[in-house]
């Protein structure tokens, strides 16, 4: 299918780009020894977790136990839930995953360590868990001072088994103060190897010290004693990953195609893609950008959206005649793609191939 017979608003994968932006963050994982599971929630497709794997990804991240399963039914068995688990029914859940794969959970709480327990003694599974760790962004996870506890807890706890800690910083958090995501993953991982070492000084056996995000994976990977890092974003990339400097324009791998359907005045113009095409879960001006979406070929700018109709403020001397094209870059990929069924994979040809979006909308 060529890409102007696309039906709009459509996402487009350039996969020399993905390749590439896969090929990139492996690399700078093995320069350090450090594994790479990649977070699947960036593109919940089977085809680029594929990629993923087959460049040398070591296992896979998800939120939810249901976003995981879709990829366990579909044969990747190495796969690490990076979220507490919480509720009988979910820790129920996991235990039915842990038979049937090498499943590892985040817990934060003595209540989770209990759940989970009686669901692995119920169903004869064992589940292996990272106690979850705050680095400041203050989201989920237990002060550094109470990790000791909370291990031995685990390691208590019957049908558990502790395989770690990990923890997700971030570079938007308070405090944050502007610094670089590179910098602040040098200080993410300096701080999860502090609590590391300090655990196994009172005879606890940490094999795993997870981190990393997008924006501070590069900084994370080379602190000595860092086993595993989990960016997600970094395979497509968007315009919140340009502005703190994760990614430049080249190496941006997922635009959206949309059609423009009026033309109120010489400024604006209205596309087809609104609120149930790109994410809105970013408010532009907190991350210094002026719309939720950036032309690819044009100076347009995502400006306000409603349920289907985007309207673009576009720049002096841009025109935009009814019925034209245009790709747009989105300000937050990830939630941008959970709102579709489908994405279309562009190779070097030029020929585009539809893929599904397996995980969407799994969110238990």
């Amino acid at each position: 299918m060529d890409i102007t017979s696309l039906p709009t608003p459509a996402l487009v994968i350039d996969e020399v780009r993905v390749r590439a932006n896969i090929e990139r963050w492996q690399s700078l994982a093995n320069q350090y020894g450090v594994a790479l599971r990649p977070h699947i929630k960036t593109h919940k497709s089977f085809e680029i977790a594929r990629m993923q794997i087959g460049a040398g990804a070591h296992g896979i991240t998800s939120a939810k136990l249901s976003e995981a399963e879709v990829f366990i039914d579909e044969g990747f068995n190495d796969c690490f839930v990076a979220y507490p688990i919480i509720g009988i029914d979910k820790c129920a859940h996991a235990a039915q995953l842990a038979l049937r794969c090498r499943l590892i959970v985040g817990v934060d709480s003595f209540v989770g360590i209990t759940q989970l327990s009686v669901a692995m003694q119920a169903a004869n599974a064992t589940v292996g868990v990272r106690v979850e760790i705050d680095t400041g962004l203050h989201r989920c996870g237990v002060d550094p001072a109470a990790a000791i506890e909370l291990c031995r807890a685990v390691l208590a706890a019957p049908g558990l088994s502790l395989d770690g800690i990990f923890t997700y910083r971030g570079a938007w958090f308070a405090g944050a103060n502007g610094r670089s995501g590179y910098d602040l993953g040098i200080e993410e991982s300096q701080m999860m190897v502090a609590v590391a070492t300090e655990l196994r000084a009172n005879g606890i056996a940490i094999n795993a010290i997870s981190v990393g995000s997008t924006p501070t994976g590069a900084g994370a990977v080379c602190v000595p004693g860092i086993t595993e890092i989990r960016p997600g974003t970094y395979v497509f990339g968007d315009d919140m990953q340009l502005r703190n400097g994760s990614c430049t324009v080249d190496q941006v791998g997922l635009s959206i195609w949309c059609t423009v359907i009026s033309r109120p005045d010489a400024q604006t113009a209205t596309i087809d893609g609104g609120a149930k095409t790109f994410s809105g879960d970013v408010f532009p001006d907190r991350m210094g950008l002026l719309g939720y979406a950036t032309g690819v070929d044009y100076a347009a700018t995502l400006v306000r959206m409603s349920e289907e109709h985007g309207v673009l403020q576009l720049a002096p001397g841009v025109d935009l005649p009814i019925g034209t094209r245009i790709a747009m870059r989105p300000i937050h990929v990830c939630t941008t793609v959970n709102l579709s069924d489908e994405m279309y994979l562009r190779a070097i040809t030029g020929d585009c191939t539809p893929i599904r979006v397996v995980a969407r909308g799994k969110r238990s």
